[in-house]
């Protein structure tokens, strides 16, 4: 957890946690760390996009040179590719640990497309799910190895990915499918974002986690609400649909009782609202569709004040203003002239933009207060 040490120093030398010589040995190690950790950014942003670059370049020359190769030299292609990235990683391992972490996660992401160029190859028979799976395990066991971030971070997308895919492929074509997967998805960003808490365990892995989750949010969130052609299809049978929404609420809730134990209601508290979110969705462009969704955002925001996290509270209140623009565009704009509701519009942008930003720092200044960034 990320500290906002001067107003933390001083809070605690007043409240005699610190003597005054403990807070300036504080503030002089950290000085002398502060060159070495802003030294890191450009370090990390090169090992980023080189890994970015040469697992990209990797996939391009596979594809120019594919049908130019024969069964043998094709399989042997990918193997080589995989086993290479490995072993380059190993040989850096102690050498340039970043270094090794990304040519690992290079490699973990070619295995994915090595399984699936090879069932390509041998003409296997297509049930996609099982390829994710496979890659799944190559991820999971990669972290069970080396306990790297990236290859979690790989595995936390793959494993959920292959579930869905599962149901996919068990329930279509049915009205239940990508409700349920939609639903399970939000869910399980909203688990994700919240495993970085006070009480809660810290480190690259959670962090990681949190990310995903932030990033994958509101993506969820407006494809549960706006996605109607996975709605349409027979109904499956009741304990087969049962199945799905349990796994879908039950398995995030898992998680999420792991890393937060005692403050897993809150994520109970979320799946009643991700469940309501859904079957309010099937109501087309129903007000009530709007009213909940900004109460899910308000909800983030006070979870991201109790837990000191502002990107609980940007989160929400960048779901509030989308809320607010669905809102105004399918229910107010048709009643009101072309150029009026142009205007009110604008009003509307300029005067809302500044009040939620004003908001938005007032909550988040509250956060640093608390020590928390």
């Amino acid at each position: 957890m990320k500290m906002d040490l001067e107003p933390s120093l001083e809070r605690w030398v007043t409240a005699n946690l610190l003597s005054e010589q403990q807070a300036v040995s504080i503030r002089e190690w950290e000085a002398s760390r502060s060159p070495q950790s802003k030294g890191r950014l450009p370090i990390i942003l090169g090992l980023s996009f080189g890994g970015l670059m040469l697992a990209t370049g990797i996939l391009l020359f596979v594809s120019a040179h594919w049908d130019e190769l024969s069964p043998f030299a094709r399989m042997s292609m990918l193997v080589a590719t995989v086993t290479g990235l490995h072993l380059a990683a190993a040989y850096f391992a102690e050498r340039q640990t970043a270094l090794a972490r990304t040519l690992h996660a290079v490699g973990t992401v070619s295995l994915g497309g090595a399984i699936f160029l090879a069932g390509q190859i041998f003409n296997m028979e297509e049930h996609w799910p099982s390829g994710i799976l496979m890659w799944a395990l190559g991820a999971v066991a990669g972290w069970l190895l080396l306990r790297d971030w990236p290859q979690m971070a790989l595995a936390a997308v793959l494993v959920p990915f292959w579930l869905i895919g599962e149901w996919v492929e068990a329930a279509r074509p049915s009205v239940a499918t990508g409700q349920v997967a939609e639903a399970a998805v939000l869910f399980l960003a909203l688990c994700y974002l919240s495993l970085r808490h006070p009480r809660g365990p810290s480190g690259d892995t959670v962090r990681a986690l949190s990310w995903i989750g932030g990033l994958a949010l509101l993506p969820a969130a407006v494809a549960l609400v706006f996605d109607r052609p996975y709605r349409y299809g027979s109904a499956p049978k009741f304990e087969f649909e049962m199945v799905g929404w349990a796994c879908a609420f039950l398995l995030p809730l898992a998680l999420s009782y792991w890393y937060r134990r005692e403050d897993a209601w809150m994520n109970a508290v979320a799946a009643v609202w991700v469940a309501g979110l859904s079957w309010i969705a099937q109501i087309h462009n129903s007000p009530v569709l709007y009213l909940w969704c900004a109460l899910g955002c308000a909800g983030l925001i006070a979870w991201g004040i109790h837990e000191l996290r502002p990107e609980r509270i940007n989160l929400g209140m960048a779901g509030f203003a989308i809320t607010l623009v669905c809102f105004y565009f399918s229910n107010v704009m048709d009643r009101l002239g072309r150029s009026f509701s142009l205007i009110v519009l604008g009003v509307v942008f300029l005067a809302g933009g500044w009040y939620g930003e004003k908001l938005r720092r007032n909550l988040v200044a509250r956060i640093s207060e608390g020590g928390a960034l």
